[in-house]
């Protein structure tokens, strides 16, 4: 793997990460203190900050950005071009318990060009659709209109954009 500054194409995983994933894309970063469990997939030109997490079952798109802290579990989908923001909290049972397991996690996909702000919390098997942002801090509850703004507590639609 190459360093960031290099002017390869080769994804760079620092040598403080634990990445078991061969599937990165070209031009990815993955940071320290990051863990990348081995049946994730990762894009091209993606950034994975530091002090994240991901699992297996997790898919992450061309130029994705997720910032530090954050925690993708089984059943994730970012489509290309979304942003992560510090410390989003992504749950991926609705009826969690200690060692009882399910039998397929809930599927959360964030559409393209979707946008989640910091601290926002996302409860599992939702949509966030394309180009829609979720504020800093929301609760998300429900599935999020494309193209949409939501904030706080149990987020609602505060602004519906005209598709660029």
């Amino acid at each position: 793997m190459s360093s960031p500054s290099s002017p390869s194409s080769e994804p760079f995983v620092h040598r403080l990460a634990d990445c078991q994933c061969t599937a990165i894309g070209a031009g990815s970063t993955v940071w320290q203190f990051t863990v990348v469990l081995a049946g994730a997939r990762i894009g091209a030109n993606c950034n994975i900050n530091s002090h994240c997490f991901i699992e297996n079952d997790v898919v992450i798109g061309d130029d994705v950005t997720v910032k530090c802290g954050n925690y993708l579990w089984d059943g994730i989908t970012l489509e290309d071009k979304v942003f992560i923001g510090p410390n989003v909290t992504f749950s991926n049972d609705r009826y969690p318990r200690s060692k009882q397991y399910p039998d397929a996690f809930a599927r959360t996909v964030v559409k393209a060009g979707a946008s989640i702000g910091a601290g926002a919390v996302i409860l599992p098997g939702l949509v966030i659709g394309e180009g829609a942002m979720v504020g800093a801090g929301a609760v998300v509850t429900k599935d999020v209109p494309p193209h949409s703004v939501v904030r706080g507590d149990y987020a609602r639609n505060v602004y519906l954009a005209k598709k660029p």
